[in-house]
């Protein structure tokens, strides 16, 4: 159960999605019930219900990817994950002998490392750099994308990302279409939104051999009052479009009701984890071994369920991590943890 070579498993590096297809809803879905079904992401109204409530992510990535050198003239490249203070950034930093104290440039902006630790570094600046991020920055993809679409900015967004702050994009959305949510909509379905900014921690492997000394990244979320009465006054079910918005809805629940809330979130879901939010399904990606997202996904819908389904979906050849398929899990009574 705590062992954390229980959530390895061997992936074709071919199954790793390099861009997503297109329309965005004509990627598969793996249906989890009390049986597996095969269908397509455009399917999923089928399994929605007048009275049920579907609650988004609106995150939206930001150009936090920089390229600068350092006054040596060696290259340089930045990820800015968080403001600390005015001027001072969190960045992970990619380079050759980055010290503490090293001065880096990046156009008109320099910056100085103010603290190391690996890879990631407190920096001073001496304008705003989020400003020369937003006119020359890049999407963050992540590292497994090795073969990025010409529009990849595009692509990696949802097309309901609204509130800037993310630095990876809250994937099982991105499957939805305009269309589709009109679709949704059109049933009697609810949709509300919560914001999660995800942080680049949703790409870090779990490490420690027992999971439970896992220390997850905090990340900054909002639960608001509209969102909040959406969920506690429906009629139907409760459905979740990925993780991030699991994690958001857990952080603001208290036995099965939602309160608005914000602030900070290091939540850290896996299986043996008590639900208090009430959530019925889950929409989602498949992920990467060893992460602790596949251990919140075990979590909510049993292990040996979901692994079962990753092994069908690799002989399936369905497609991996952020531009690839989906499953749509409801949880079951009595599910293993």
């Amino acid at each position: 159960m705590y062992s954390l070579k229980n959530y390895d498993f061997e992936l074709p590096a071919e199954l790793i999605a390099q861009e997503p297809v297109e329309p965005r809803d004509h990627a598969r879905l793996m249906v989890l019930t009390d049986k597996i079904e095969h269908r397509f992401f455009y399917n999923l109204p089928e399994y929605l219900e007048r009275g049920d409530v579907l609650i988004l992510n609106d995150t939206r990535v930001i150009k936090a990817r920089l390229h600068g050198r350092k006054e040596t003239g060696g290259k340089v490249e930045i990820l800015i994950l968080e403001k600390l203070g005015e001027n001072f950034y969190r960045c992970l930093i990619k380079g050759k002998k980055i010290r503490e104290g090293t001065q880096l440039i990046f156009d008109d902006i320099t910056g100085r490392v103010l603290r190391k630790n690996e890879g990631i570094c407190d920096m001073e600046f001496s304008e705003d750099v989020m400003e020369l991020a937003r006119k020359k920055g890049e999407i963050p993809l992540p590292p497994y994308i090795k073969n990025p679409p010409n529009d990849a900015e595009k692509k990696y967004q949802t097309v309901f990302a609204k509130k800037d702050g993310a630095v990876a994009a809250p994937t099982a959305g991105l499957h939805f279409t305009e269309e589709l949510l009109r679709k949704i909509e059109s049933k009697g379905v609810k949709i509300g939104f919560v914001t999660l900014h995800v942080s680049y921690g949703t790409f870090k492997p779990v490490k420690s051999e027992d999971i439970r000394n896992h220390q997850m990244e905090e990340e900054y979320y909002i639960v608001s009052e509209e969102t909040a009465d959406m969920i506690n006054k429906r009629e139907g079910k409760l459905f979740a479009v990925g993780t991030t918005v699991v994690r958001a809805l857990e952080s603001s629940s208290h036995e099965g009701i939602i309160y608005p809330s914000g602030g900070s979130t290091n939540l850290f879901i896996y299986p043996g984890y008590n639900f208090r939010s009430g959530i019925d399904a889950l929409i989602t990606n498949f992920h990467i071994p060893k992460s602790s997202l596949l251990l919140l996904v075990t979590a909510f819908g049993g292990y040996e369920r979901v692994m079962k389904s990753y092994k069908i979906a690799i002989e399936k050849r369905y497609r991996f991590y952020s531009f690839g398929d989906a499953m749509l899990i409801f949880r079951q009574p009595n599910i293993d943890a």
